[in-house]
């Protein structure tokens, strides 16, 4: 692996961060089958794990936790902090009330004492954005985080933060986590220039499109996977389908699996740190891993562009964050009163 540096924080990562999503109730049940891929992975040359409360409720930092035992000092170790993980309504968010107990219970489940990347999962607009640097400042300044990200804050947000920071002495995010493959390349148009003028170090996930860029999501057919279960709707976009379709002579041409020139794809870019993969099983991890120094020719990267044109993406993840003015109607619309004044 050929290091990178995380933005300017001076810590080295790999190019691919291992994604822990897949590890427990959400994916791989069997601790000792996920330890054993993190291990894999660890003695592969990757450094960079990346993980969240919110991951089958704990249970995948708690796995984390499990694997990095007598290796902890050797990984640069990331989790977040955002999603409900409980019915109390103060259980979420990115108020200091809640951040602080969030990262007490993360380190009590990966059984450290300090996270070198701590991440508000989403934007959060109903907390003022100095509540939440001022909370992670201290946790900073207390030892027990080293650098402080986002993950899937629109440019306008990241920009705001930046400069919230810098008014009122707070530390700032050092990195971004937005997702980014060839099919959703959004990013391209403002978060990743947002990035790259902030010093920022972005880590991309989903590059293999919430599982369209594995190859086993055919237009026509079913099919029978694990992801599918879950019945999300992009697996069955027909026009990321069509893309697809297009995709896979361009692999076979550049002599590639279809999940190497994802990946390749993504890390090609000067704005991406690392890729984060999601290994649910071995298999999954060998595939990804045999792909690590593939680097694409500009006659690939053309074809990509003429396919999917930079800073555009084709459909949308279900997973994927919308701001409030996209998810509620109510503030796309004039009422109609309004109308009428106007």
């Amino acid at each position: 692996m050929r290091y990178r540096t995380l933005g300017r924080t001076g810590i080295k990562v790999s190019p691919y961060c291992l994604g822990t999503m897949m590890f427990g109730a959400m994916g791989n049940p069997d601790h000792d089958d996920s330890v054993r891929i993190i291990h894999k992975a660890l003695d592969s040359g990757i450094n960079f794990v990346d993980t969240a409360d919110a991951y089958s409720r704990g249970e995948s930092e708690e796995i984390v936790g499990k694997a990095l035992k007598g290796r902890r000092d050797n990984v640069v170790l990331a989790t977040k902090a955002h999603l409900p993980m409980g019915s109390d309504p103060n259980q979420q968010g990115n108020s200091r009330r809640w951040l602080v107990r969030a990262l007490e219970d993360s380190l009590r489940r990966l059984g450290t004492d300090h996270v070198d990347l701590f991440q508000v999962h989403r934007p959060a607009p109903d907390t003022d954005i100095e509540e939440t640097l001022s909370a992670l400042t201290d946790l900073v300044r207390a030892g027990k985080v080293r650098a402080i990200g986002s993950s899937t804050f629109p440019a306008t947000d990241i920009v705001e933060a930046q400069w919230t920071a810098e008014r009122r002495g707070l530390q700032r995010f050092r990195t971004e986590q937005p997702t980014y493959s060839i099919l959703n390349r959004g990013i391209e148009r403002e978060v990743l220039p947002a990035v790259e003028r902030y010093g920022m170090g972005a880590l991309v996930w989903s590059p293999l499109a919430g599982g369209l860029l594995t190859g086993r999501y055919r237009k026509g057919q079913e099919a029978a996977t694990h992801r599918a279960g879950f019945g999300f709707k992009h697996l069955k976009d027909e026009r990321r389908l069509d893309v697809v379709e297009q995709l896979i002579p361009v692999a076979e041409k550049a002599g590639l699996p279809l999940t190497h020139l994802a990946t390749a794809f993504v890390i090609s870019h000067p704005g991406v740190t690392s890729a984060i993969i999601g290994p649910r099983t071995m298999d999954h991890l060998d595939d990804l891993l045999a792909g690590a120094e593939v680097s694409l020719s500009d006659e690939t990267l053309d074809e990509l562009d003429a396919l999917v044109p930079p800073g555009t993406d084709v459909g949308i993840l279900d997973m994927a964050y919308d701001p409030p003015a996209i998810q509620r109607a109510v503030l796309r619309r004039r009422h109609g009163e309004e109308r009428a004044a106007a």
